[in-house]
């Protein structure tokens, strides 16, 4: 029984969509974005340069030590603009589910972006970057403002332990803006999080026990509260990607409500299927369908309907890797 998966909704650079709004006039379409996950999502595409007026092509800009962001001839600073810009679109991105930001993009880098000297005592001034520690203008306005949004960069999404994580929470922030959206009462509340145990099992245990107090408090504790809180640590769990061990964990607490429905046999081949991924010799997807199958084949809804075993749209194959 699989789950029908709410749509995404997706901020994304409108370069890595192909729009031709590089600095040069040209695009970075990324084939996972425009080809794999655009069926299962509705994209917002974003390009803060075009947005301020810059045009394609346009000339390079850097980003400074004090967070400015310049021209590379210093001609012009475009930085209150680009950090009124963030400021105005941020109510447009509140109620999405993640962010695909350009890497290497002095607006839209998340993370190792060269800054280069501001002018400040000490400073190099040879033309070369001070250090590798910047983040875009745009995104650092963006992310600081909304910590809980799941945001990642097109080239780190080339790695598929990232990819993965980045699309799990994606999809589980998705149920979760859903499921608030509607007219929702306690009892749904202790439904939604009921499929969510194992998956928050496998991200941070922790958080798993936190938010069963946090349900515990349904109809009792103020609406909005308890909104405001479920939804922040709900975030904080997705935020942590899960090791291996956590996985194997989780995997052998469906294991554990299912052995008694098992023959030995069966039993063995979710073990050594349990096993064989705990070793790294095969990918989480052999054991998570073994127990897939058998809970659907034995009608055994509240393991079936996990989204720990279904979390996001099958086809985007994203647990096949060692």
């Amino acid at each position: 029984m699989t789950t029908a998966h709410p749509r995404a909704r997706l901020a994304v650079s409108s370069c890595l969509l192909g729009a031709p709004v590089r600095y040069n006039g040209g695009h970075s379409r990324d084939r996972f974005l425009t080809d794999v996950l655009a069926p299962h999502v509705d994209w917002v595409p974003v390009c803060p340069e075009m947005e301020i007026g810059l045009g394609a092509p346009r000339p390079t800009l850097r980003l400074h030590t004090g967070g400015r962001i310049v021209t590379k001839d210093g001609a012009a600073d475009h930085t209150e603009a680009m950090t009124a810009l963030a400021g105005n679109r941020i109510p447009d991105l509140t109620d999405l589910d993640g962010y695909v930001l350009k890497s290497r993009s002095p607006s839209c880098g998340l993370m190792n972006l060269p800054r280069y000297a501001s002018g400040r005592p000490g400073e190099r001034t040879d033309g070369q970057p001070v250090d590798r520690r910047g983040r875009g203008a745009f995104a650092e306005v963006v992310t600081r403002a909304l910590p809980d949004l799941p945001a990642e960069e097109d080239g780190r999404l080339h790695d598929p332990v990232l990819r993965e994580n980045f699309v799990e929470r994606v999809f589980a922030h998705a149920r979760l803006r859903v499921f608030f959206a509607a007219d929702w009462r306690p009892r749904d509340l202790v439904a939604f999080h009921s499929r969510h145990k194992l998956q928050l099992l496998a991200h941070d245990p922790s958080a798993y026990r936190v938010l069963g107090r946090i349900v515990a408090q349904a109809g009792t504790a103020a609406r909005d509260d308890l909104e405001t809180e479920y939804r922040r640590r709900f975030s904080e769990a997705f935020a942590v990607r899960p090791k291996r061990g956590r996985h194997v964990n989780a995997l052998q607490h469906i294991l554990g409500m299912l052995s008694e429905h098992l023959n030995d046999t069966r039993r063995h081949d979710i073990l050594n299927a349990i096993e064989t991924y705990r070793q790294g010799r095969a990918p989480l997807s052999i054991p998570i369908a073994l127990l897939l199958h058998h809970a659907e084949g034995e009608d055994l809804d509240y393991l079936a309907q996990q989204t720990y075993l279904d979390p996001y749209p099958a086809d985007l194959v994203l647990r096949h890797h060692l």
